[in-house]
């Protein structure tokens, strides 16, 4: 987070973190100042398709080994959970009230790569239209700030997170739309749908600052920072994340892991509490149930752009704790096929069942209706 600092005033800065070393958690990346960004999903039938064309603009990934980190530059950005609209036919779509695009991602030539394993950092990076000096221009660049002190006077603001979040759904609506669900379920409509609501609080400071404070405490096993640059009105704008779920992994081998999240308990005050509340949640027979219908959802996805036979469930509702929490997490890998890329991937799996349902499409319809 220091050496972020030090790129602060360079656009389109994004922080990719992993808190600590444990499930594919090894790597953080910092990136800034990108090449292009796309903000809008192709029309037809690939709305990956610039996408597709702009990662095509670097110069093939030159690290390699494995002391060497697994990103050297491409996308970084957000998919919007709106962006389903572009790859099912859905009867039904939420209104726009946030005026983001449907996806934001730039195009980035170079990373600082943080290792949490042995402490050692990288600056790597991959030429851009076949272009020569360019990347060591920037590479440079980015040398000289990680080398320099922060500006004298850059102190770190400290800012109060909000202590009042307010849901523009009321209590009374909400467990209407539960009972609704229900009903859907008991009708053989669907199995389950996760129905949420937005918690909304006023916030005028600086998004970084209270990203630093998002970060004390217990911190997620994977965390993020993506400046989204300003309002129409002048204020800035960011993604701060936050989340011990990782969505999807593809290595350069083609092989795919996912790791879904369903059912959880508090961690106890003494070790006795501690592995009673473990004890209730593998033996809870609806959180189990949860897990498992999420993991079919996955199976069926990855099944779509994977080889035959290879999507397997190595790991199910096994047992992982936090300082704060207990979870069940289960474990879904497969072999890309042939011809598949890590966007046919994400058309496949995206949104994730874990925010939506099972089955998918049919859970993601009455969810809107809501």
């Amino acid at each position: 987070m220091d050496a972020a600092e030090r790129l602060r005033d360079l656009p389109g800065v994004a922080l990719l973190e992993a808190a600590r070393p444990g499930r594919r958690a090894r790597w953080s990346y910092l990136v800034a100042d990108p090449v292009s960004v796309i903000e809008e999903a192709a029309p037809g039938a690939d709305p990956f398709a610039v996408a597709r064309a702009e990662l095509r603009r670097l110069a093939r990934d030159p690290m390699a080994g494995d002391a060497a980190p697994d990103f050297a530059g491409g996308l970084v950005g957000y998919l919007g959970y709106e962006l389903r609209g572009s790859l099912e036919r859905l009867s039904v779509s939420a209104p726009d009230d946030q005026g983001l695009p449907p996806m934001r991602l730039g195009l980035h030539d170079w990373v600082v790569a943080f290792d949490r394993v042995t402490g050692a950092a990288w600056l790597a990076g991959r030429e851009v239209d076949g272009g020569v000096g360019r990347l060591s221009r920037r590479l440079a660049d980015v040398a000289a700030r990680m080398r320099d002190a922060p500006p004298p006077g850059r102190a770190i603001a400290v800012v109060a997170a909000p202590d009042r979040f307010v849901s523009r759904t009321g209590r009374r609506d909400y467990m209407t739309g539960v009972e609704a669900i229900r009903s859907a379920i008991a009708r053989g409509d669907i199995y389950q749908a996760n129905l949420s609501r937005r918690l909304e609080a006023p916030f005028r400071d600086d998004p970084w600052s209270l990203y630093r404070c998002l970060r004390t405490g217990d911190p997620a096993l994977f965390a993020a920072y993506v400046d989204l640059g300003r309002t129409a009105a002048g204020a800035p704008r960011a993604i701060l994340s936050a989340s011990p779920e990782p969505f999807l992994a593809l290595d350069a081998e083609g092989r795919v892991q996912t790791d879904p999240i369903k059912g959880t308990r508090p961690r106890g005050a003494t070790n006795e509490a501690d592995r009673a509340l473990a004890c209730d949640l593998l033996a809870s027979a609806k959180d189990r149930a949860e897990n498992v219908m999420i993991v079919d959802v996955l199976r069926n996805d990855l099944g779509r752009v994977c080889r035959p036979g290879t999507v397997r469930v190595p790991r199910l509702c096994r047992l992982e704790r936090t300082a704060a929490v207990q979870h069940l997490v289960s474990t879904v890998t497969g072999r890309l096929a042939p011809g598949r890329d890590a966007f046919d991937l994400l058309s496949a799996a995206f949104p994730g069942g874990s925010v939506t349902g099972a089955p998918k499409i049919r859970a993601m319809e009455i969810l809107d209706e809501m």
